[in-house]
């Protein structure tokens, strides 16, 4: 009797995962909750394996149903696990690895700390932590509001260039640098309270970078800062910074909490757009969201570097009390 109730748990289970995987293959679609079936790959695939494990070894009945639920759950499995597959050591690196190290590199490298801060957590001390520990040569902070603005004044006396845009609705950004900044521009591509951050970043070499900071609104209804019953608009955001960064002349690098993740369609098209690398392909998830759940994780936070970076590191740092974790990354930029 147990057996044949777990059996159709698992049909139940399985049949959910078959649908979710299909239903998350529908990307030209304005439905948010048909999008957001994009980002639990990782929890599907693993829901998918253990249907499958747990059916075939309680089922006694091999009728053509349950050969079809096994045809179908084998095919949702491959296919969560091809999407995500890039996302793991067993890919080829798309942003190479740094061939100079050391000293050496020193000159033609920087590091970027990128963190969303989660605008009412209150343990701005452990961000500064992370960064004197750290010692980036550039911080980006998002979801920084005022609050946040005071809290984090004290990088000035180690980060003199700054591009600051605090907000009250969770989009406000900041930007600390230890390396000189110019033509730098705050963007509003999409909507009005969203900012979009761009400047050239000089090398202690004497070269220069372009460098985006973004934070698009996610796929879901959100009062920040008018998305209820409206269409989303990140992948207008992105793709706008995508068609801008294909005209630079200058190497760029495209960082942020792009409130999707990094295997989403609108990322490849970014990425297909830009001409840029997920420094991630090749590395591994790096999941960033949500740092409060052990299960519940997702690689929102995002850097795409141009052809010509290799990535020296790459670390997902810990957790400080923000729903996000930090991500560090030391970029270099090799002489031709």
């Amino acid at each position: 009797m147990i057996r044949k109730i777990l059996v159709y748990l698992f049909v139940t289970a399985a049949t959910l995962c078959i649908l979710i995987t299909m239903a998350s293959l529908l990307y030209n679609t304005q439905l948010w909750f048909l999008k957001v079936l994009d980002f639990p790959r990782e929890q599907t695939l693993l829901a998918c394996f253990i249907c499958l494990l747990g059916f075939v070894a309680l089922n006694r009945r091999w009728s053509g149903a349950a050969i079809l639920l096994v045809v179908g759950l084998v095919t949702a499995t491959a296919l969560q696990a091809y999407i995500i597959l890039p996302y793991t050591s067993f890919w080829p690196k798309a942003a190479p690895s740094a061939t100079v190290s050391g000293p050496a590199a020193r000159a033609h490298s920087f590091s970027l700390m990128i963190s969303n801060v989660w605008m009412k957590n209150r343990n701005a001390a452990g961000l500064l932590h992370l960064v004197e520990k750290t010692d980036p040569d550039i911080v980006l902070a998002m979801e920084t509001n005022q609050w946040w603005a005071n809290q984090l004044a004290p990088l000035k006396k180690r980060y003199p260039y700054t591009i600051l845009y605090p907000l009250p609705n969770t989009y406000g950004m900041m930007l600390y640098s230890k390396l000189p900044l110019r033509a730098s521009h705050i963007r509003i591509l999409q909507q009005d309270s969203v900012p979009t951050f761009d400047t050239e970043v000089q090398l202690p070499d004497g070269r220069r970078f372009k460098l985006y900071a973004v934070h698009p609104v996610p796929p879901v209804p959100s009062p920040y800062p008018d998305n209820v019953g409206e269409q989303e608009h990140k992948e207008v955001t992105l793709l706008k910074v995508g068609e801008i960064v294909a005209r630079d002349t200058l190497p760029t690098v495209v960082a942020g909490d792009f409130n999707d993740v990094a295997w989403s369609n609108t990322s490849r098209l970014f990425g297909q757009t830009s001409k840029l690398h997920d420094v991630r392909i090749g590395r591994g998830f790096y999941n960033t969201f949500n740092a409060l759940s052990f299960f519940k994780r997702w690689p929102l936070d995002q850097i795409y570097a141009a052809a010509p970076f290799q990535v020296q590191e790459l670390e997902r740092l810990p957790k400080y009390g923000s729903d996000h974790f930090p991500m560090y990354v030391k970029l270099v930029l090799p002489q031709r």
